[in-house]
């Protein structure tokens, strides 16, 4: 090799190596692509939270939603590539870019992941003023009146109405889909019996289902949750293939350096020991589920490509 090339790289690896020992020093800024309140706002701000504890730096949540997400990750996706910049995203992650084939960034080239945070079961949930109290009714409910009844969202293209696509498709069900800005809204309209059903992520509805302001009619992910264990999975339930996976995760610029990469999950999974962490993901109905950066983006590459048929199947629209 040419020494002065040797010399180069070995200087931008020592260059890199110290800026991890120093990083940070200045404010971090984590964007959330949906609104305050949701799921991932929530969970992106107890673990930021315990990191500016850890790091003795302030870590800022900034909410920029809109658009499926695909105005936060955007923003994520072209800032500088320094540690200064984090997304903390839902499963949304692995679906727009094919409900979103057009945005100006490529998800799988201009970010990584640094790690999964959680699993966060949904609940399918319903106002008790709809008079349904079973899988079984309210599917019988919508095949009575094809396309009448309909279900809400975070918006097109989130986990929320991929969650609920795949229940419509196993259950052979026409529900319209009703999208709205963010989790909350949709959850306040469900609950305002202006919407029929939503498939809500644990740690909003969980208070709601306790105070009987909605009804859990079953679990959309592939496990029951441990908030809720009495209560049976939609597959349990008699709804083939209507399971489905809603995570939480945390991204950077692509080229972000690897030793500040590895230092993120370091400290990431160093909060995650911390009892206040542990006592706020159980609250929440969170289920920890830490995964080292390069495995993650393994399992991100898969999903995108298994996603690619759900949205086909369940003719979810693509954005033009």
């Amino acid at each position: 090799m040419n020494p002065w090339v040797w010399i180069a790289a070995a200087t931008t690896l020592l260059s890199t190596a110290g800026h991890a020992q120093t990083w940070p020093d200045k404010p971090v800024h984590i964007v959330v692509p949906l609104t305050a309140g949701s799921a991932t706002d929530v969970m992106a701000r107890t673990v930021a939270a315990q990191l500016a504890e850890q790091l003795g730096q302030p870590f800022i949540v900034d909410n920029k939603p809109g658009a499926g997400g695909t105005i936060g990750m955007g923003a994520v996706a072209r800032a500088k590539p320094d540690g200064y910049t984090i997304l903390v995203q839902s499963a949304s992650y692995t679906i727009t870019p094919i409900t979103y084939p057009n945005t100006p960034y490529d998800t799988q080239r201009d970010l990584a992941g640094v790690t999964p945070l959680a699993q966060l079961p949904q609940a399918l949930v319903i106002a008790p003023s709809k008079g349904i109290t079973s899988v079984k009714q309210l599917v019988a409910a919508a095949k009575a009146k094809p396309g009448v009844m309909n279900y809400a969202s975070a918006g097109v293209g989130t986990a929320n109405q991929l969650s609920a696509e795949r229940f419509r498709v196993g259950a052979g069900i026409d529900a319209v889909h009703v999208p709205f800005k963010g989790t909350p809204e949709a959850l306040t309209e469900v609950m305002a019996g202006r919407v029929d059903y939503y498939f809500c992520p644990m740690n909003v509805c969980l208070p709601m289902i306790n105070d009987k302001r909605v009804l859990a009619l079953g679990m959309g992910s592939s496990r029951r949750s441990a908030a809720l264990p009495d209560l049976p999975t939609t597959v349990e339930l008699g709804v083939p293939d209507s399971d489905y996976d809603f995570w939480v995760g945390m991204f950077v610029p692509a080229e972000t350096p690897r030793a500040i990469v590895d230092k993120l999950y370091a400290e990431t999974a160093k909060a995650f020991a911390s009892a206040k962490v542990k006592e706020s993901f159980a609250q929440l109905g969170a289920e920890p589920n830490l995964m080292e950066p390069r495995a993650f983006d393994a399992q991100i590459k898969k999903e995108i490509a298994i996603n690619a048929g759900l949205v086909k199947a369940a003719g979810i629209p693509i954005a033009q």
